[in-house]
C-alpha cells in the first residue's frame, strides 16, 4: 500500500456504486495540475473465516471485481493525461478506516457521491464520505456534480466563512484553489437570526462584514492575483451555501464539530453540504498543529 513516489498523492476512493467516472476525472485533473501522483483505492469488506470454503470465493471474486474497477479507473484517468503517475490498491477492511488512515499521508481524499438522504447515511453501514470527511488528516472533496467552469464571468470559488479556526484553514485552502485556478474567491458570511429576537439588522451586517474582512485579510498579501469578493447574508448557512454552489468550481469550508456522532464531529453546515451542493465540496480540518 505504498504510493509510487514520496510526494503525497490525492487518493480516490473508487466505488463501485457512486458516481465513479466524475469524481474519477476530478482527481485526474487535479493531480495534473498540482504535479501530484495519484492514488487509486479500492475496499473491500474483510476476510471471514468460513469451514466450508463459500467465503473465500466470495472474497476472491469482490477482489477481482475490485481490481476491474480500478484498472478501468486508471485507464481513464491516463486518458486525461497520460503522464500521470497512478498506483492503485485492492485492500481489505472497512472502507471510511481505510481512508481515514491513507490521509494521513495524502494531499487530498477525493470521493464521489452515493446520492444518499442524511437518513440513509445514517442508516447505511456503507457511507463512506461523512465518516471520512469527519475524520481525515487531510482535505476531503466529495465530487456530487461537476464543477462549474465559465470564460466569461470568471469560474468562482466560494468559502464559507464564521470566524473559527476550522473555517480560517477553509479560507487559507480556499485562497490556494483560486489561485492555481484563475478563479475569482467569494467570501460568504451567513448569519441567522431568531425572529423573535429584536435585532438592528444594519449594524450585525456592519459588524460581520469587518469580521469577514479580518478573517480574508491574512492571505489577500499572499495571492495578490486572487480577486477576492466580500458578502455578508441573511439565511440558513447550508442553503445559502448551496445556492452560491450553482455556478461555482467548489465550496469550500472548514469541519467543525465536536462529539462522538459523526454528523457532530463534522458539523452541521459541512454534513448538510454533502447532500445540496451543485459542484464538488471540499471540507478541510483545522491543522493539527493549530489544534
Amino acid at each position: 500500500m505504498t504510493a509510487t513516489s514520496e510526494r503525497r498523492p490525492i487518493v480516490l476512493g473508487v466505488d463501485a456504486l457512486d458516481r465513479g467516472p466524475l469524481a474519477a476525472a476530478w482527481a485526474a485533473d487535479e493531480a495534473a495540475r498540482r504535479d501530484l501522483p495519484l492514488r487509486l483505492l479500492h475496499v473491500i469488506p474483510p476476510r471471514f473465516r468460513d469451514p466450508r470454503g463459500y467465503d473465500e470465493s466470495f472474497h476472491a471474486e469482490l477482489w477481482r471485481t475490485g481490481r476491474r474497477l480500478v484498472e478501468k479507473t486508471a485507464f481513464l484517468a491516463r486518458g486525461r493525461h497520460p503522464d500521470l503517475e497512478i498506483s492503485s490498491d485492492v485492500v481489505d477492511g472497512h472502507a471510511s478506516h481505510v481512508l481515514v488512515e491513507e490521509s494521513a499521508h495524502a494531499e487530498l481524499v477525493v470521493l464521489g457521491s452515493r446520492g444518499l438522504s442524511r437518513l440513509e447515511e445514517v442508516l447505511s453501514a456503507h457511507s463512506v464520505t461523512a465518516p471520512v470527511s469527519a475524520r481525515a488528516a487531510c482535505p476531503v472533496v466529495v465530487v456530487r456534480e461537476p464543477e462549474h467552469v465559465t470564460q466569461d464571468p470568471p469560474c468562482v470559488v466560494v468559502v464559507g466563512v464564521d470566524g473559527s479556526r476550522s473555517s480560517a484553514a477553509a479560507v487559507d485552502w480556499a485562497f490556494d484553489l483560486a489561485s492555481r485556478r484563475g478563479a475569482v474567491l467569494r467570501a460568504l458570511w451567513v448569519w441567522q437570526h431568531l425572529p423573535f429576537l429584536p435585532v438592528d439588522e444594519d449594524a450585525v451586517v456592519q459588524r460581520l462584514r469587518g469580521e469577514l474582512y479580518e478573517a480574508t485579510s491574512g492571505q489577500t498579501g499572499r495571492y495578490p492575483e486572487v480577486e477576492l469578493t466580500h458578502e455578508v447574508v441573511r439565511g440558513h448557512p447550508v442553503e445559502e451555501l448551496a445556492k452560491a454552489s450553482a455556478d461555482a468550481l467548489a465550496v469550500v469550508v472548514g469541519r467543525r464539530g465536536h462529539g462522538g456522532f459523526t454528523g457532530m464531529w463534522l458539523g452541521s453546515v459541512p454534513h448538510g453540504l454533502l447532500h445540496r451542493t451543485h459542484c464538488p465540496a471540499v471540507i478541510v480540518p483545522v491543522p493539527s498543529d493549530a489544534q
